[in-house]
């Protein structure tokens, strides 16, 4: 019972992060700027977060001052990635700026084996290469649409997956045992400080607070910020690492059939086998080590 739970509440979680698109994407027909979404959507990011863990009574055990600052640090790089990611949708369909954040799979991988020694095995080479295979039909290259796009989005959306996998692989090692909500909140107190660094010239610009804005904010807020974690902290402890990452890769599925019904956005059947192929690639991952580790075991 208690898999069955985590499962649900892993893909929940994931499917929302997959509506994001939405909310950015109306903000922009909206004709609301990148910073201006952005400041929004941190500034209620933060007042949420923050109200969840005072409520919660999150315990502040074991921070000083050198693990906020990196805490804040690590924060700053999914501020990054919510700038570069927008930033792609302001000038690609939103299932392109999906699946180039998406490659966040593969450099990780790669940020691994730099920077902690962990050699991949070659399980993980062969699912790199199956996700690379997936990107090229998922981007529809084979009838050339992605020439005419611009460059900046492409560009956006790959940063978008760098600055996305340092925030995953740097969250797994700073302050790993400081209590999660603080920890989060935190997080998103440096990606508000940056934002604002970053869009210091919007600021003046988002008051006063229009209606559309504030809804299309508390959306991004609610389906990128809020819930997701929400339902990560509850469902993580019930399954394991492996199954959890192959859960969470629901989003991009989620996120471009969203980006289609909602959006109107077309997606060939060629796309979708791509993101078919990616999705095999990161199932082939997580499943395929665990099987070479216990064929080992039991010789």
């Amino acid at each position: 019972m208690k898999l069955n739970k985590g499962v649900i509440y892993i893909l929940l979680g994931a499917s929302f992060f997959g509506f994001t698109p939405i909310f950015a994407k109306l903000g922009f027909s909206f004709g609301y700027s990148l910073g201006q979404i952005n400041i929004v959507q941190m500034v209620i990011s933060f007042f949420l977060l923050w109200s969840l863990t005072l409520i919660k009574r999150a315990s502040f055990k074991g921070l000083n001052k050198k693990n906020i600052v990196q805490i804040m640090i690590t924060g700053c790089l999914i501020g990054l990635t919510s700038i570069f990611y927008y930033g792609s949708m302001e000038y690609l369909p939103a299932s392109l700026a999906i699946i180039l954040m998406f490659q966040f799979v593969w450099i990780g991988i790669i940020l691994e084996w730099i920077f902690s020694k962990i050699k991949p095995a070659p399980i993980t080479i062969l699912s790199i290469i199956l996700i690379l295979i997936g990107v090229f039909f998922a981007s529809n290259f084979v009838n050339g649409d992605i020439g005419g796009l611009p460059y900046k989005g492409l560009i956006f959306g790959i940063l978008s997956a760098f600055t996305y996998a340092g925030f995953i692989f740097c969250s797994g090692k700073v302050a790993v045992n400081v209590d999660p909500w603080t920890r989060s909140s935190l997080m998103v107190t440096g990606s508000t400080i940056l934002v604002f660094i970053v869009f210091m010239h919007d600021i003046p610009t988002v008051l006063p607070l229009e209606s559309d804005l504030l809804s299309i904010a508390v959306g991004v807020s609610l389906f990128g910020a809020v819930l997701p974690p929400l339902f990560f902290a509850a469902g993580a402890p019930l399954v394991s690492g492996g199954v959890a990452n192959i859960l969470t890769s629901i989003e991009l599925p989620i996120a471009i059939l969203s980006a289609s019904l909602i959006l109107s956005e077309v997606v060939t059947p060629l796309q979708w086998v791509g993101i078919a192929i990616i999705l095999v690639a990161i199932a082939c991952n997580e499943l395929g080590t665990k099987l070479v580790q216990r064929i080992k075991e039991y010789p």
